[in-house]
């Protein structure tokens, strides 16, 4: 289990960021260079029908299924290569904290970057255990580098440890998930699992089969500039205006104040001139019918600001992202069942929570291969104090190993 770690501070040392702008698949082409490591990594540990998409930048691999379990379920276990766009990817310098003292963590003594368990409370519960961490200039990539690093090192054991139970496994890696693309160009048929998990969650015990219902919208005002000392009754401010399509928005539903199930809308991005202002939104909700209610009252509000500005000053763009799982995976409840009962055959506690965001899986459920979400053992993904813990990384190794396991013996024949 220990090759877990050596992998993970190889790959975070890779930069693999996506790119939100990029129109290409993959959106950066540096998302290969972890793919060539993963390429050449399973072909030396023995695992077959290895499938390189070079066009795309997808990855799959199988590892056969062991003598007398031939007829169980083909099982599938998914993690995206790419890290986020939000905080550099590049020069990531990764260390281990043996035997963590639970009190603030210096990353960088020059640039005096503290990552300090007043901000971060739940680091108490490491104290003893090994965590891996950067330099504080960078995030770590533990999103998803360590699923990555994890499923890894679960093949690589199974292929070694042939006396292992198991049915048929595919695995896949997948790019430019973090800029929700991941699953634009992933094989299902050509994957072949009946059912599959991703590996992209966070702290040890994890489950996920619910996430957002999730739809991207542009606000695009068109206004009207003139000299400011001859503007009145005249100008019309794009920007301003703009910033009153937000007032309309009910302020407690901003990321902000929300947690579990409750929905928002975040405006992510606000630019523009006098002229011309653009204000892009995600819109997120578990629940089908508030999430259309949501996307409902983006087009109301845009109605009532042209009826008070004029016909064509706000034009509104909504497309949906991904939706709800669940539905999908209440279909095949075993998925959940089997992980619940491989957990807590290991000693870790379930926590079975909506996520509040979504996965590869929310789409691939879609797509036809159910697919609920699983833990890494990382936190505070997509910054500078993101960290993972080894011992967690090495336990989840086994969980994947337990999963297999369990849906090995449906096929014993």
């Amino acid at each position: 289990m220990e090759r877990v770690i050596e992998n993970f501070l190889e790959y975070v040392k890779i930069d693999t960021q996506s790119l939100e702008e990029s129109t290409s698949t993959p959106s950066t082409l540096k998302q290969h260079d972890l793919a060539v490591v993963l390429e050449r990594q399973l072909q030396k540990m023995g695992a077959e029908d290895i499938t390189y998409d070079k066009e795309h930048c997808y990855l799959y691999a199988t590892i056969p299924a062991s003598e007398g379990c031939r007829q169980a379920p083909v099982i599938g276990f998914i993690a995206h290569m790419d890290t986020s766009p939000a905080v550099t990817g590049a020069g990531v310098k990764p260390r281990i904290v043996e035997d963590y003292d639970g009190k603030d963590i210096v990353l960088n003594e020059e640039k005096q970057i503290v990552m300090k368990t007043a901000d971060f409370p739940e680091l108490a519960s490491y104290q003893g255990k090994r965590l891996i961490v950067t330099d504080g200039t960078t995030l770590l990539g533990a999103d998803d580098k360590a699923g990555v690093a994890e499923i890894m090192a679960m093949a690589e054991y199974l292929l070694t440890h042939k006396e292992i139970c198991h049915g048929q496994i595919r695995i896949g890696f997948t790019p430019d998930e973090e800029v929700g693309a991941g699953a634009d160009h992933f094989d299902v048929a050509l994957f072949g699992a009946d059912y599959a998990y991703t590996v992209d969650g966070g702290r040890l015990g994890e489950l996920e089969y619910e996430n957002f219902n999730a739809a991207g919208a542009k606000v695009l005002v068109h206004g009207r500039s003139v000299h400011p000392g001859e503007a009145k009754n005249k100008m019309q401010n794009a920007i301003l205006m703009a910033q009153e399509f937000q007032a309309m928005l009910p302020a407690w539903e901003n990321p902000m104040y929300t947690c579990g199930y409750e929905g928002f809308y975040h405006l992510d991005q606000l630019h523009g001139t006098v002229e011309e202002a653009v204000a892009e939104y995600i819109i997120r909700d578990h629940d089908k019918a508030k999430f259309e209610k949501r996307k409902e009252t983006f087009l109301q509000i845009g109605e009532f600001l042209n009826r008070k500005y004029g016909a064509g000053t706000f034009a509104i763009e909504l497309k949906d992202s991904y939706y709800n799982m669940k539905e999908k995976i209440e279909e095949h409840m075993h998925l959940v069942d089997y992980a619940k009962e491989a957990m807590e055959e290991l000693g870790i506690q379930p926590v079975v929570v909506p996520i509040r965001g979504g996965t590869d899986g929310a789409r691939l459920s879609f797509m036809g291969l159910p697919c609920p979400n699983l833990c890494t053992g990382g936190q505070n993904f997509h910054g500078r104090f993101e960290y993972a813990c080894a011992d967690e990384m090495e336990l989840i190794v086994k969980l994947l190993i337990g999963i297999a396991v369990k849906y090995g013996k449906e096929g014993r024949s």
